[in-house]
């Protein structure tokens, strides 16, 4: 590892800015040596978090000296932000690392890392050993925070640099962050997990649950409205447990309302929240706030009490349908999406069904629906009733068919009305026309000038399209 130098800063984030300017000095002289910037590209593969934590990345390589780039294949410093939830999600590194491995014999200055969930798996690690030890990069999730020292490291050490923690309970922010759109950004609220639920390793590779102090997320979401950030995601694994490891007393709920307070913030997106722990008190503040959005991501899983259980869920069929009821009759305008899992070992024809029941019954706007992912280390690996491929397959395609028919129905709904909209970005399939979203999270494509590119502005909902809606600009 890094030798620590005799005057480098033992707190954080000052620790991280010393060795910026350390990475800054041999930036400049790989620059000196290729003749033009240097240039970097990271890629991220997950969830919203991932993107969080890929914004950081990118601040700090502004920060030293790269520029960045998309494109890859052109890339002196490429980063992999990994994912490990569905094992496809690995073999599509893996997959990628073959090809850069071709690149960097082109470009011997080139230099590989990677880092998040995946590089929390013992197995992995050892494969990257073994197998592409061209990479010169490899940390996690718990120390992230720690990216320029690690990359001072790859600047002074010869071969591949690994540091990788089992867990942590450090929780460190105030480093710079390049974000994606200028309206709009993720908020980190807690890390981690203690659900455990069968099928899933998260838990694994995140860690416990650790929230952070209501003050400093305050204090980040003011400065980002001073910035020009009109809506704010408030990110955790289940947002329902923020406050539990906190000296304050404080619930989720509680954190909502401190959030609503500050001027100039338009509005207020969560997720994931677990059906488990959905309180009340929620409901109750959701249902009265101007700025909380009127979509809630509920994760069902699956909608067979049998299967739940062996899911480690904590909830049944009935009382999923009755906290959804609840929230309806509270918030009727509320739009529910979900996730859904099919193909969990030992679901039957009947699981299924009692999954489609639910969709049916709570009429979801939109559900996620995924083929069960066998993750090793994981309860669910271990079962011995898989169920086959072929099988699986049809039962999905089953779920699917549900699931789209019922948020067709949901989504056309709106048709005539207006609505809302933060417009997000021009149209990808048409420059004369921008992309936005609803308060419920529906997409909206009108005709608008890019100038409008992060503006909340009338628009009527012209056509339904059955998943979003074409629209026009209500002039004002």
């Amino acid at each position: 590892m890094l030798k620590i130098r005799d005057n480098a800063p033992v707190t954080e984030p000052e620790r991280q800015y010393y060795f910026m300017d350390i990475c800054s000095g041999y930036v400049k002289k790989l620059e000196e040596e290729l003749g033009h910037k240097p240039v970097c590209c990271v890629t991220t593969f997950g969830c919203q978090m991932n993107s969080r934590d890929s914004e950081k990345l990118v601040g700090i390589l502004e920060k030293v000296g790269y520029e960045v780039i998309e494109d890859e294949t052109k890339a002196d410093f490429v980063i992999y932000n990994t994912c490990t939830v569905r094992d496809n999600a690995n073999q599509r590194v893996y997959g990628r690392l073959g090809a850069l491995n071709h690149q960097k014999k082109k470009n011997p200055n080139m230099k590989i890392a990677l880092c998040g969930c995946m590089m929390q798996e013992n197995t992995v690690i050892e494969k990257l050993k073994k197998s592409y030890r061209f990479v010169d990069l490899i940390f996690g999730t718990h120390n992230i925070y720690k990216f320029a020292e690690l990359l001072a490291a790859t600047f002074e050490e010869k071969g591949m640099v690994i540091d990788i923690w089992e867990d942590t309970d450090k929780i460190v922010e105030d480093l710079p962050v390049e974000r994606k759109y200028f309206f709009k950004s993720g908020i980190n609220i807690m890390f981690g997990c203690n659900n455990f639920c069968s099928y899933c390793i998260v838990p694994y590779v995140r860690g416990r649950e650790r929230s952070r102090n209501s003050a400093d997320i305050i204090r980040e979401i003011e400065n980002l409205v001073k910035e020009g950030v009109v809506e704010v995601m408030l990110l955790g694994q289940n947002v329902n447990s923020y406050g539990k490891n906190l000296e304050e007393d404080i619930t989720f709920a509680g954190l909502l309302q401190k959030i609503e307070a500050i001027e100039g913030l338009e509005r207020i997106r969560f997720m994931t929240s677990h059906p488990k722990d959905l309180s009340d008190e929620l409901i109750e503040v959701m249902k009265n706030s101007k700025k909380i959005c009127k979509h809630l991501h509920l994760p069902m899983q699956s909608g067979s009490t049998r299967i739940l259980k062996e899911m480690n869920r904590k909830y049944t069929k009935e009382s999923y349908l009755e906290l959804a009821e609840r929230i309806k009759k509270a918030i009727p305008d509320i739009s529910l999406t979900t996730d859904i899992i099919v193909g969990f070992p030992g679901e039957t024809h009947e699981d299924v069904d009692e999954t489609i029941d639910v969709v049916r019954k709570v009429g979801f706007d939109n559900a996620f629906t995924f083929i069960y992912s066998k993750r090793t280390g994981t309860p669910a690996a271990a079962m011995e009733n898989q169920v086959p491929e072929e099988e699986v397959k049809k039962e999905f395609n089953r779920v699917l068919e549900a699931v789209q028919e019922v948020s067709k129905e949901r989504t056309g709904g709106l048709e005539g009305q207006v609505a809302e909209v933060l417009f997000e970005e021009i149209n990808e399939h048409d420059s004369s026309m921008l992309t936005g979203r609803m308060s419920n999270n529906t997409l909206v494509h009108a005709v608008a000038d890019k100038s409008l590119i992060g503006k909340i502005l009338p628009v009527k909902l012209t056509e339904s399209k059955g998943f979003y809606y074409m629209g026009e600009l209500v002039l004002q």
